[in-house]
């Protein structure tokens, strides 16, 4: 891995105020050079170029780790493990479980699990419409649908007081105005991901209890 994007990668999780020790500093930089290394024969990520699976993969994920207290993750349409392995990284005593169906994505995660030594991430080879599971605390997805079609399809997947966690771009009261009648907006955060010059945000769903 250059030099320079190692150096990005230190500032970057500086600017998020996240305390890492060096140890995580350096699985999230060999998760990022082995993603790229990957990619050129797997095709994983539309994102070739270092810098940018830097600001838009690893420091898009860590943006969110100040909001995660929740003791079981799943991460939806997960792709190469993102957010999902980077924030297990991050929080090692929280457990994660990564779904996607694209086989090629979910082998590259379980090779990430062996070679980091990642114990408490659980890779998930299925389409969330089919997968059937214990529930969770929380649901994240990122980019994976709309507010309304990933509420619907992961409702099933989500505990009684649990929530969803969905990774935007721009805060959009339209897209919000479409989810079902029992769901509701808990939270929106504003994110600052370093060196990303776009708008990003995280909305925080639940289940109505009235």
């Amino acid at each position: 891995m250059d030099l320079q994007i190692k150096q990005n990668l230190q500032q970057g999780v500086e600017q998020l105020a996240l305390n890492l020790t060096q140890k995580q500093i350096d699985q999230l930089s060999y998760l990022l050079s082995q993603l790229l290394k990957w990619n050129k024969t797997y095709n994983l990520t539309a994102i070739t170029e270092a810098d940018e699976a830097l600001k838009l993969h690893l420091l898009d994920s860590l943006a969110i780790v100040p909001y995660w207290t929740f003791r079981k993750t799943l991460d939806v349409g997960t792709g190469p493990g993102f957010p999902g392995l980077p924030l297990a990284i991050a929080l090692p005593e929280l457990e994660f479980h990564l779904l996607d169906s694209n086989s090629k994505k979910i082998r590259f995660i379980r090779q990430q699990i062996h070679e980091l030594g990642l114990t408490n991430v659980t890779p998930h080879h299925a389409r969330v419409e089919a997968f059937q599971s214990e529930v969770y605390d929380c649901v994240v997805s990122r980019a994976f649908a709309s507010l309304k079609d990933m509420l619907q399809m992961t409702q099933h997947l989500v505990a009684q007081d649990g929530c969803w966690m969905a990774m935007k771009g721009e805060y959009l009261p339209s897209e919000l105005e479409e989810i079902p009648k029992w769901a509701k907006e808990v939270n929106t955060y504003r994110l600052s991901v370093p060196k990303l010059n776009a708008k990003r945000c995280i909305i925080q769903l639940a289940q109505r209890n009235d």
